[in-house]
């Protein structure tokens, strides 16, 4: 049940709505305007006893000494600690941009013969390569990184290692193929990723002769050690992120292998990179034919709670690879901030009874 709002602290429909686990303890914002009153009645009580005297010292001192907005100052960022408190009271909860807990990262890159297209300068592998670098230089040290190369199969370049090094080395050892097999790539990407899942290539043919991928939630209870479907996106373990430059031409469906990855709940961030329309590209004496095929790479991407990012020259590919290691390793949360008001509280009640100290000789 949603709670409800006090009617004095209606939101704006235009703005968005805040969210307080406790929203009830906001009536006691009440008590500020009841407070800001008496200190009024008490500056005026306080004038209508200054005239009593004779003395005009006496008068000074009970006005209070130096100029009128230094007397008015501490109450007033007083006010502004114990409203700042009492919000804290409430829980707020906002959402905010928090380190994640990615702990594997699994690039798939593709490394079939049309990556060596100089569309992308010095050519498509390359600025792959260089950009791959790059995003690994950027990843805090304790994010795992693997490695899959794929072009007509797909294999384990560098299984998850932390050691920078060995992970460069691997990509620097890339070598041109026929075909690709974008399928594959995210199969044996997840199988990266769970290592003692049994998850094979063969595993998709069986689920597709038996309709379907994994067990709806209103069948039967599943057996010991059987596995059940996650929701996509919900594993914040690990990632997969699969560069790409054309169509799938052999393997499995990427589209089923897209379902196996969302069954164990693990994003997909599908990088497109090359001709969009089609061309025919040539180099060492023979020519092909290749399209970037953005539409299943969008499925993907869409399956998974992932997100596809088209780039078309080699600064685009940094651009994305830069973009997705801020993704990957800040995520946004709803979090309560409860203690940011209390220390927010905290500092200003400070402030106030040090500037009275400073200015009077007294707190407040």
């Amino acid at each position: 049940m949603n709670p409800t709002w006090p009617a004095f602290l209606k939101w704006p429909a235009a703005l968005p709505q805040p969210h307080f686990l406790w929203p009830q303890f906001l009536w006691l914002l009440l008590l500020l305007p009841v407070l800001v009153l008496l200190y009024l009645w008490l500056q005026r009580r306080k004038r209508k006893l200054a005239v009593r005297y004779a003395s005009l010292s006496l008068v000074r001192e009970a006005l209070g000494q130096g100029p009128g907005w230094r007397r008015h100052l501490p109450p007033l960022l007083l006010l502004a600690a114990l409203a700042a408190l009492l919000l804290a009271s409430a829980r707020p909860v906002a959402v905010v941009a928090l380190p994640s807990n990615q702990q594997t990262i699994v690039l798939a890159m593709d490394v079939s013969g049309s990556m060596r297209a100089s569309d992308v300068e010095p050519n498509r592998l390359v600025a792959a390569q260089n950009a791959a670098k790059t995003f690994l230089a950027e990843l805090p040290r304790d994010v795992k990184v693997g490695i899959v190369a794929f072009a007509g199969s797909a294999q384990v370049a560098q299984q998850p290692t932390v050691n920078r090094e060995d992970l460069v080395t691997a990509i620097d050892r890339f070598q041109l193929q026929r075909a690709t097999a974008t399928g594959n790539a995210l199969v044996i990407s997840l199988a990266t990723l769970f290592p003692n899942a049994g998850i094979e290539l063969q595993q998709l043919s069986l689920d597709r002769l038996r309709g379907g991928m994994g067990r709806s939630l209103d069948q039967a209870p599943p057996r010991q050690n059987e596995f059940i479907p996650v929701p996509p996106g919900s594993y914040s373990s690990a990632a997969i992120i699969m560069l790409t430059d054309g169509q799938r031409t052999t393997g499995v469906d990427p589209l089923d292998a897209a379902r196996m990855v969302a069954d164990r709940g693990v994003r997909v961030y599908t990088v497109g990179i090359g001709t969009v329309d089609g061309d025919t590209i040539g180099f060492d004496g023979w020519s092909m034919r290749v399209r970037l095929d953005e539409e299943t790479l969008k499925a993907i991407a869409h399956k998974t709670a992932g997100e596809y990012y088209y780039a078309g020259t080699a600064q685009d590919l940094k651009k994305v690879y830069q973009n997705l290691s801020s993704r990957l390793t800040l995520e946004k949360k709803e979090t309560e901030v409860s203690a940011l008001f209390a220390l927010a509280g905290a500092a200003l009640a400070l402030l106030a009874g040090g500037l009275s100290l400073l200015w009077f000789g007294r707190v407040l």
